[in-house]
């Protein structure tokens, strides 16, 4: 009887050892993956950022085209990061911290119209997205205000409106 028992509480002791290895070893393996799928994540996250700001300024150059009192709704989903409309400097801006490096750190490069700036901060990079309008005169509901939009799980309605003007007048607004 005596070896029953011994033998009984080896398969336990054998049992939570294999069970320990097996959760160091998905452990160690979540620990190299983990960074490389955050990474990933963020590369889409950005090129869905890139192809939103494409969709706006195509937007903006179709309500110029059209002429004054054109107006144009775009959807904006903002996934990650901010999108600014900056009235003061009349450009957009699409900006994102994450584990994803875009381009060369402290670089700016161009990406069709847009340029791309990528910033280490740490381990981390903030990447801008930015385009310059020097053309036109951005307004947001009528006044010189830059409006940030943030992440969100739904899409914001985006008004881009040609209000004409010697100074080719931009307006957005947000339903």
């Amino acid at each position: 009887m005596i070896k029953k028992r011994e033998k009984k509480g080896q398969v336990w002791i054998e049992t939570v050892t294999y069970t320990l290895i097996a959760f160091v070893l998905i452990g160690l393996i979540l620990a190299f993956v983990k960074p490389k799928i955050d990474e990933l994540q963020d590369r889409a996250l950005v090129d869905q950022s890139i192809n939103v700001m494409k969709q706006i300024d195509s937007v903006i150059n179709e309500v110029y085209n059209q002429g004054v009192g054109n107006k144009r709704a775009v959807e904006v989903l903002v996934k990650g990061g901010t999108i600014t409309i900056n009235s003061i400097n009349n450009s957009i801006e699409f900006s994102f911290e994450g584990s994803y490096m875009y381009s060369e750190p402290g670089k700016s490069i161009p990406d069709g119209s847009f340029t791309v700036l990528t910033i280490q901060k740490g381990s981390a990079y903030k990447i801008s997205v930015t385009k310059q309008y020097p053309n036109f005169n951005f307004t947001y509901s009528g006044i010189k205000n830059s409006k940030t939009l943030s992440s969100a799980s739904t899409s914001y309605e985006l008004f881009i409106s040609n209000k004409g003007g010697p100074s080719q007048n931009i307006d957005f607004s947000i339903k």
